[in-house]
């Protein structure tokens, strides 16, 4: 069996561990955890927004307007969603774990394992 496709078996048989290894990878995810009442807030807004829309939607179908109004919860999420990610410090998830895996892609290509920081559970 050639390294890499050994390299892409390990790496997705421990990818979790590997990743939870990262130091940088911990705070980014804890960053996305709701602390505070305003975190709370902004995923309340979604809901708010569905329930103040079935009020306003012009559409006389009850069932299409139940729909509009799952549709304006989803976009108003999606929103929230965003706007936590902008007040996220950190490097996007995808990317730490795109330099994670390409060191550990790297140490494995020279030693021939991968290389936990922590001893497993």
């Amino acid at each position: 069996m050639d390294k890499e496709k050994e390299f892409e078996e390990l790496w997705q048989k421990n990818k979790s561990r590997l990743l939870m290894d990262d130091d940088e990878y911990r705070e980014a995810i804890e960053a996305y955890s709701m602390k505070s009442g305003a975190d709370w807030l902004l995923f309340g807004i979604p809901v708010v927004a569905g329930i103040v829309s079935v009020e306003y939607i012009p559409i006389s179908h009850e069932i299409l307007k139940w729909l509009a109004s799952v549709l304006v919860i989803i976009i108003a999420f999606a929103i929230c969603v965003w706007l936590k990610s902008l007040s996220n410090p950190h490097r996007s998830i995808g990317d730490i774990e795109a330099d994670v895996k390409l060191r550990q892609r790297t140490a494995f290509m020279q030693t021939g394992h991968l290389h936990f920081k922590k001893s497993p559970a």
